[in-house]
Parts: structure tokens; C-alpha cells; sequence
């Protein structure tokens, strides 16, 4: 089978580069000359583990290819692929679909004469219900001559890849969703997603409609997950709980599941934020508001103020403080360990450390981070930030050191060497990455998150070690 796949970003590169490994011959398409010819010279644009070897591999066994030249990719294939993005629309929060209506638009140009053959057309980027039904107007309107279920159909195939582990995501499935009307169009899908049958991948037949929901109903429901957890964290804080032992004792429960039960400063990335915003205005247009999924997004964006605030509280000095902060943080030095919204991702979209940042610049701070892959895109959204080449040198000069997201090189840092470089050895660990017994021993101020002391241990604590 052959395969064009519209938009190169990172939904359409990975599908793209997964489909070749399963055999097909696969063009990726995009407008952007220069990221088509970095593609083509070798180079991946976003960081994926995995996924420059992936590319290289099919690009040298001929399966697969880039180009700028959308029609004659479209000639010839069995389905195309609509996997340009859908950013949040600014002033409202809606999904912008105007590249993918263009998107449509073009492919439908670019589609065959009447009679000459059959091609799926497939909305692959997270829509709102109801796209593909609009692709279809668009496609119909464009292309007269043509006919809906003889020459062409229309069918939604949400991805659900996770950011620092999509080719296993793609590889290995929780289920495959294919939302079409006609049993062409999910034949024609089937067809493409035959190599999982060995693995026995559930296989999710819907309607259009569903299959959009099904998308965005998942990711609002982990981020409920996330922010559930990230509430928990600040009542354990206050009656004495340890947020890690309540989320294992709680996800050990087959009816709620471990993942997505780690507090920390909020979610962010490319999914969760624009997802969760989206269902919320297409369910108050639909008249059937979401209430839990209006909260979950309220609360998230507290969250990120909140963990400015925490470090602010934990370092600053209140009495020299003015309003909102302001001069809180007066010639302190915080060091940023991760920038990212998580680990195994270049991805800066939404990330905590983008309103912590500004938040603890605001309060007098200066900023020392470090980042192992996110440190070019971070450096196009954060300004007046020294950039370090490691944690260690991040550590030079600080006061407190701020863990923002959990990259495996975090996890084992050496203290005493940290301490050595500090002013002070004073570590906010928003991931719970590191034991507060063992940060105690070492001689750091520590916070972490959700961890609670009793009542009557608060009351005797005085401004040393904290575990709260």
C-alpha cells in the first residue's frame, strides 16, 4: 500500500516513519522547504528517541521519503493522511482547523478523475466532532466530479502517542481507533494497521463522530488523573500524607490504575493543554458542559503560578517583599534543573517552567537552567536566562536548586559536589525525584511535593530541613 502523510510535525513524522517499518511505502509532505530538506539531508527536526534511526533505516531501504510536493504524493495512494496541526485558536480556546481544512482542500485537488481509482482520506491530527463531517463538505465542494464512497472517503484515526516513547506506542497499541462510515474506508485502514493483528491489538470500529471523541474524552480523563493527584499533594501537605504512598496505595486499585497518579507542577505539552480547552468550548457550544474537565483546566493553570509561589515561600525573604512578591527573591540565584513539560521530549509547549520562569524573574531572581534536549526551543520563549551546559555548572553560584522535570540524568546527581557549588544547599524538588532522608543527610533545605509532616512534627520544625 502507499501512503501520503500530510504535515511533518510530530504526529505526522512518527505515523509516517512507523508506517514505512511496517512495510508501506510512505511520502511525508510538508510546506516548510527547509525542515523537508533537513528530513531529507538526515536531520530530524524534534527529538524522539529512536526516531533518527527509525527515519534513516526506511529512507535507506526506499520505503520512505519527504517532499514539498503535495500532488504527487497524493497521486497513486491508497490513503492520505491529514496530520497538520491544530493549535489552540487564540481568544477563545477552540481548536484552529484552518490548516487542516486547507489541508483538505489541496488533497482534494491533487485526488485522481472520477473512476480512476479509490483513496481514504484521513483525518490523523486530534479534531473536534464534527471535523470530519466539514472535511467531507470540503472535499465535496471542491471536487464535484468526484463521488463520496466510490472515489474517495473520509475517515478520523486518532493517535494516542506519548511524547519520549511514541514508536513504541505505535508499535505496540492499546487499541487502534478507526472511525469511518463505509467498510472501503475501514478495510482500507485495517489493511494499514495489519502487522499489529499478530500482537492482537484491540481494533476500535466507530462512527466519525466517536472516533474524534474518543480522543479527546482519553486526554481529558488523564489529565483529570493528573490534576486529582496534584490536589491530593497539597492536602497531604496540610494533614501530614505522603502523596507517593497515597498514589500507590490508591492506583493498586485495578478500577483506577497507576499511571498518571505522579504529583508535580502541573501538565503541560502539546496534548492535554489544547485538548482539554477544546472539549470544554465545543461541550458549552453543544449546551452539555463539562464541569470536572472546566476545573481540570482552571486548576492546572493555579497549579503552575503556584509552584513559583512555592519557591518563592521557600527562599524568599517575606518582610522585604512588596505586592504580588516583587522583590522576594531580591539577589538570589535559582538554578532550573529541566525545562521541558517531561522527560525524553524537546517539547517546551505549555511546560511548567514557561509561567515559573517569568513568575520568579518578577520576584528578583536570576535564573541559571539546564535542560539535556530542551535548551534550543526554551531559549526561543524564556529571556534573561543563563544557560548552563550541565546541572553542575546550573548549580554554580545558586541558592536553591529547582528540580522541574525528571530526565533520568537528575536522579543520582552528586550532592556533595552540588553543595561545593552553591551558596546554599537548598533543593525544591517538584517531580519527588530524591528521598528527603537522604537530601537531610546531605545537608540540604528541601521541599518536595505532597509530602506532609504530622502536626505535632510541624510544630517543632524550625527553618532547617523541610519535607513539605
Amino acid at each position: 500500500m502507499r501512503v501520503a502523510m500530510i504535515g511533518t510535525g510530530y504526529v505526522g513524522l512518527v505515523s509516517g516513519a512507523c508506517f514505512s517499518e511496517f512495510g508501506t511505502q510512505v511520502v511525508c509532505v510538508d510546506k516548510d522547504v527547509e525542515k523537508i530538506a533537513r528530513l531529507q539531508g538526515g536531520e530530524i527536526p524534534i527529538y524522539e528517541p529512536g526516531l533518527e534511526d527509525l527515519v534513516a533505516q526506511n529512507v535507506g531501504a526506499g520505503r520512505l521519503s519527504f517532499t514539498t510536493d503535495l500532488a504527487a504524493a497524493v497521486e497513486g495512494a491508497d490513503a492520505v493522511f491529514i496530520a497538520v496541526g491544530t493549535p489552540s485558536r487564540r481568544g477563545d480556546g477552540h481548536a484552529d482547523l484552518s490548516f487542516v481544512f486547507a489541508a483538505a482542500e489541496e488533497v482534494a485537488r491533487a485526488l485522481p478523475a472520477a473512476g480512476a481509482g479509490f483513496t481514504c482520506i484521513v483525518t490523523k491530527s486530534t479534531v473536534p466532532v464534527g471535523t470530519g463531517r466539514r472535511v467531507a463538505e470540503v472535499l465535496a465542494r471542491t471536487r464535484p466530479d468526484l463521488a463520496l464512497g466510490r472515489d474517495y472517503d473520509v475517515a478520523s484515526n486518532p493517535e494516542f502517542l506519548r511524547e519520549g516513547s511514541a514508536i513504541e506506542d505505535f508499535m505496540r497499541p492499546d487499541r487502534v481507533v478507526i472511525g469511518a462510515e463505509s467498510e472501503v474506508a475501514r478495510d482500507c485502514l485495517k489493511a494499514l494497521y495489519r502487522p499489529l493483528y499478530l500482537n492482537e491489538t484491540p481494533i476500535v470500529s466507530t462512527r466519525l463522530e466517536t472516533a474524534e471523541l474518543i480522543k479527546y474524552a482519553a486526554n481529558a480523563f488523564l489529565a483529570v488523573k493528573i490534576t486529582f493527584i496534584n490536589e491530593i499533594a497539597d492536602l497531604c501537605e496540610q494533614v501530614g500524607g505522603d502523596v507517593q504512598q497515597v498514589a500507590r496505595g490508591i492506583g493498586l486499585d485495578g478500577r483506577i490504575g497507576a499511571k498518571f497518579l505522579h504529583a508535580g507542577p502541573g501538565y503541560g505539552g502539546s496534548c492535554f493543554p489544547k485538548d482539554t480547552l477544546a472539549l470544554v468550548r465545543t461541550a458549552q457550544e453543544a449546551e452539555a458542559p463539562l464541569r470536572i474537565v472546566e476545573t481540570t483546566v482552571e486548576v492546572n493553570e493555579a497549579r503552575k503560578a503556584a509552584m513559583a509561589e512555592r519557591v518563592v515561600a521557600f527562599l524568599g525573604d517575606a518582610e522585604a517583599a512588596g505586592p504580588n512578591q516583587t522583590g522576594a527573591l531580591s539577589g538570589k540565584t535559582v538554578g532550573l534543573l529541566g525545562l521541558t513539560f517531561k522527560p525524553n521530549t524537546d517539547d517546551m509547549r505549555e511546560a511548567p517552567a514557561l509561567a515559573i520562569v517569568p513568575r520568579l524573574q518578577a520576584a528578583g531572581a536570576s535564573i541559571r537552567a539546564y535542560d539535556p534536549e530542551g535548551m534550543s526551543e526554551a531559549k526561543k520563549l524564556l529571556d534573561d536566562v543563563a544557560w548552563c551546559a550541565d546541572p553542575y555548572e546550573t548549580a554554580e553560584g545558586a541558592d536553591c536548586l529547582v528540580l522541574l522535570t525528571e530526565w533520568n540524568a537528575f536522579r543520582n546527581l552528586d550532592l556533595d559536589r552540588l553543595k561545593a557549588l552553591m551558596t546554599q544547599p537548598a533543593l525544591v524538588d517538584l517531580r519527588n525525584v530524591y528521598d528527603p532522608d537522604r537530601l537531610k543527610q546531605a545537608g540540604f533545605k528541601y521541599s518536595g511535593i505532597g509530602r506532609g509532616q504530622p502536626a505535632e512534627t510541624k510544630a517543632k520544625t524550625a527553618s532547617g530541613v523541610s519535607a513539605a
